[in-house]
């Protein structure tokens, strides 16, 4: 308990210190194509006008703000637990979402509340994989959509020492150029290397109840988008 709680607490003040320039830093990582996979994430939601969708771990709200664009007929609640996140996303010139502050492990929402539940590079970052995707399938109505954009471990192979010096060296760098934050872009390649490759999440999201879930990687197999139903 004490060591998800530290986790918890580390990861909130990291995500405080790069908020800033936590989105120009998202870009530059991924050679613009986040946006394709956010684009992605809520094609594969299937929204419909009037219903509820929570972007969870939400950060400064680009999967929230990407589901307005989108479907303006929708309910979006844009959900974070580190406040600096949301207050940089508040600023933001566009409609917004509704905003909470909330914990991934003990989300404050109702039962059965969303109709979509979506998230961007959030479960690798959770301290209890396991209780925050009971919490999700708690919120989520029956026949819910599940979609979720993380990193993962790629398989070895013929790109992989260059997979390696990007996430190892070339991250890092950028990240102290561009925020001062080394340490943080040292911790982010590394909580990929050490989070579930994409089949072993696909497992977990059926221990937790999931139905047709299935994934697809992207980026050389770094990242991957996930998708199930309630």
């Amino acid at each position: 308990m004490k060591a998800d709680r530290d986790k918890a607490g580390y990861v909130r003040e990291m995500f405080a210190r790069i908020a800033p320039r936590y989105d120009l830093m998202n870009r530059l990582m991924t050679g613009g194509q986040d946006r394709a996979w956010r684009r992605e994430v809520i094609a594969r939601a299937g929204l419909q006008p009037g219903q509820r969708l929570l972007d969870l771990g939400a950060g400064t709200g680009d999967l929230a703000f990407e589901a307005l664009r989108r479907h303006p007929g929708v309910q979006v609640v844009a959900a974070d637990f580190t406040p600096a996140m949301l207050q940089v996303g508040r600023k933001r010139p566009e409609p917004h979402p509704g905003w909470a502050a909330a914990d991934a492990l003990r989300l404050p929402f109702p039962d059965e509340s969303f109709d979509a539940l979506v998230s961007g590079f959030l479960l690798r970052n959770v301290a209890d994989l396991d209780q925050a995707l009971a919490e999700q399938y708690r919120v989520l109505r029956p026949g819910g959509r599940w979609v979720s954009l993380d990193t993962t471990r790629p398989a070895p192979g013929l790109f992989s020492p260059l997979i390696r010096f990007h996430m190892d060296r070339v991250i890092p760098a950028l990240g102290a150029l561009v925020t001062g934050q080394r340490d943080a872009y040292t911790y982010l390649p590394a909580s990929s290397q050490n989070f579930l490759p994409a089949e072993q999440l696909l497992e977990c999201l059926r221990r937790a109840g999931f139905r047709q879930a299935g994934f697809r990687r992207r980026m050389f197999g770094t990242v991957a988008v996930h998708w199930a139903v309630r």
